[in-house]
């Protein structure tokens, strides 16, 4: 969406297709980072996000002993318009971007349109096969195909791109309880217990959690069934025992089965791969959709150009994953050192929660905190929007 919004207003004939008949799917990339956030305000969209549902976080915060908490991440030391992470529904986030790029003359937006194969000619991707609700199969031809279709991209597949994978020890099962008034509004709460762990996000009106556990338990844990469930989470997060009945059956709990990936090469002749269709992310911090998101902003600066030339060549395609490269690699590589030195011991049963002398010298020196805020918050090679997508800002 972001990426055809930038490609049309710089006038390139753009169609972004999408097989559901909205965007309601939940727990997915509703985390908004700072870098984000600016980046709707280049696009004249910031007045837009703001009206939106939304909560924000201010802080990563571990429990310590005695009610207090130790400070992660601690977005408000960033020296950003926005400092904290938004909490917003996927869907109204989608929602404002297919709005905004209603207003471009070049782009159109098919719902309830699944791809379900590329057009391939003389070597070269030439568009995309699809098929409508009713049944409807079409082809779209079109000098770039860009493949924004997920970890399990159809795209991909079918032109030979292969990701390499790496090991990932857990599994994440996602559910929501009900928020108290009393309940802390703005941090972000890792929790743990010896062999599992947890993630507490506070949202408009009800608590996210993100339970972990080891990787390939999901037919276990709902063979033990909901009651044994609830069980784990009072122990996880003894204070929300007395919400657990919230959870009427297993069927509320959605299973994540989280990977790590990348591709070598993400690109064909005639396509691309951004996103998780070229690197799925680790949930650990919360960056996919804010790297998605960079990759567009990375492809629109770079292919705008040939795009309205009417000749992207291999090199056009190679530059992008040259620009969006190391941040990915680096990204990775600090949530894999995070799944080996945080998340496997705890799961193990070898240690619950971070090492004590990482806590001690954070409650010691509280600007480290810093650190992991910036690299969550504003990542690696930031991207802005270039020129051509820029718009005076607008509020409705």
């Amino acid at each position: 969406m972001v990426l055809g919004l930038l490609l049309a207003r710089a006038g390139v004939e753009v169609s972004v297709l999408e097989k559901h008949g909205d965007f309601l799917r939940d727990f997915r990339g509703d985390t908004v980072h700072p870098s984000t956030q600016q980046l709707l305000d280049e696009l004249g969209l910031g007045g837009r996000f703001a009206k939106l549902p939304h909560s924000r976080l201010y802080e990563i915060a571990w429990p310590a002993d005695a009610g207090r908490t130790v400070v992660i991440a601690d977005f408000r030391r960033l020296k950003v318009r926005h400092p904290y992470v938004a909490m917003v529904p996927q869907w109204d986030l989608l929602n404002l971007l297919a709005e905004a790029g209603k207003e471009e003359p070049s782009f159109t937006l098919r719902m309830c349109t699944e791809v379900t194969g590329l057009i391939r000619e003389s070597g070269r991707v030439q568009g995309a096969r699809y098929r409508t609700q009713d049944g409807t199969s079409g082809e779209i031809r079109a000098a770039l195909t860009v493949a924004c279709d997920g970890r399990g991209s159809i795209a991909r597949a079918q032109a030979g791109l292969r990701p390499r994978e790496f090991p990932v020890p857990f599994d994440v099962w996602w559910f929501r309880l009900p928020r108290m008034p009393d309940d802390n509004p703005s941090a972000l709460t890792p929790l743990a217990v010896s062999g599992r762990a947890g993630l507490m996000i506070p949202r408009e009106g009800h608590l996210q959690i993100a339970y972990i556990a080891r990787k390939g338990g999901d037919p276990q844990l709902r063979a033990r069934g909901i009651e044994r469930f609830r069980q784990d989470i009072a122990e996880l997060i003894p204070w929300l025992a007395d919400r657990v009945g919230a959870l009427e059956s297993m069927d509320d709990v959605k299973h994540l089965d989280v990977r790590v990936n990348r591709l070598s090469r993400w690109h064909a002749d005639g396509l691309l791969c951004i996103g998780d269709a070229a690197h799925a992310m680790s949930p650990v911090g919360g960056v996919g959709i804010n790297l998605a998101v960079q990759d567009a902003v990375a492809a629109a600066t770079l292919l705008a150009g040939p795009l309205r030339r009417g000749a992207v060549t291999r090199e056009n395609l190679a530059a992008v994953r040259a620009r969006r490269l190391l941040p990915t690699i680096l990204v990775q590589d600090l949530q894999r050192l995070m799944h080996r030195g945080l998340i496997a011991p705890n799961l193990d049963g070898r240690r619950v929660g971070p090492p004590k002398p990482v806590l001690a010298l954070l409650q010691r020196v509280p600007q480290i905190s810093f650190g992991p805020a910036y690299l969550i918050g504003v990542g690696l090679r930031p991207e802005h929007a270039p020129p051509f997508a820029r718009r005076p800002a607008q509020d409705s």
